[in-house]
Formats: structure tokens, C-alpha cells, sequence
């Protein structure tokens, strides 16, 4: 299958996200911060990206930032999953690179569902 990062302070979240994702078959690493995730992102260069917005030290729109800016990793679809919901934040989203943006909380099977359209847009 895919390897998916994912990105996420709060531990709950990134162990269900990573469940999840992991139960569909997909490879996964996961991070707790943005700057571990960019390291990770440019070690691993994963299929699809997952990041929080709000993380300590590097926010998750830093981290698409850096991602868009860096032609290794710019092609790598990116989804913004966040508690920030303001059509402001989801602009903000939109207007670094993200490739889809999904509010908190979140079902689970949608996420499943938006990833894998992601990935088969990727891949097409």
C-alpha cells in the first residue's frame, strides 16, 4: 500500500488517526511535532502527509510550507486535520499548499475516504 506521515501533538488523535490508516493496509510513520515531521517527510518521502495545524514549534501550515517549498517533497499531497475551523484557518490552509483541510472532530471513515481520493489522484 501507501506510507502515510502523520502529524499530531495530542497522542489520542495520532493513535487513532494511525490505527486507522494502518488497518486500511497503509505503511505509517507518525510524529508528535512539526519539525520531527518535516525530518521525517524528507527521510521517508511518504505518499501522503496528514499534519495537524496546531503543533509545538513548527505549526503544521510551516511545515506544508517547507514541504511545497523543497522539490523533493512538493508533489506530496497534503492534508490539514485541525480544530481550526474559522474560514479564515481553512483559507490560511488552502494558501500554503494544503490539498484538503478536515475540522475537528473528525470521522474517521471520511479521513480513510479523503486519503485514499488523494492517493488515487496522486498516483493517476
Amino acid at each position: 500500500m501507501s506510507t502515510i506521515l502523520v502529524a499530531d501533538d495530542d497522542r489520542d488523535i495520532l493513535d487513532l488517526v494511525a490505527f486507522k490508516l494502518g488497518a486500511a493496509g497503509h505503511e505509517m510513520i507518525t510524529a508528535t511535532d512539526g519539525a520531527s515531521a518535516l525530518t521525517e517527510a524528507r527521510r521517508a518521502v511518504p505518499d501522503i502527509v496528514v499534519l495537524d495545524v496546531a503543533m509545538p514549534g513548527m505549526s503544521g501550515l510551516d511545515v506544508c510550507r517547507e514541504l511545497r517549498a523543497d522539490s523533493v517533497t512538493q508533489a506530496i499531497p497534503v492534508i490539514l486535520l485541525t480544530a481550526r475551523g474559522q474560514e479564515s484557518d481553512v483559507e490560511a490552509g488552502f494558501n500554503v499548499g494544503a490539498d484538503d483541510y478536515i475540522v475537528k472532530p473528525f470521522s474517521p471513515r471520511e479521513l480513510q475516504s479523503r486519503v485514499t481520493a488523494l492517493l488515487s489522484r496522486a498516483r493517476a
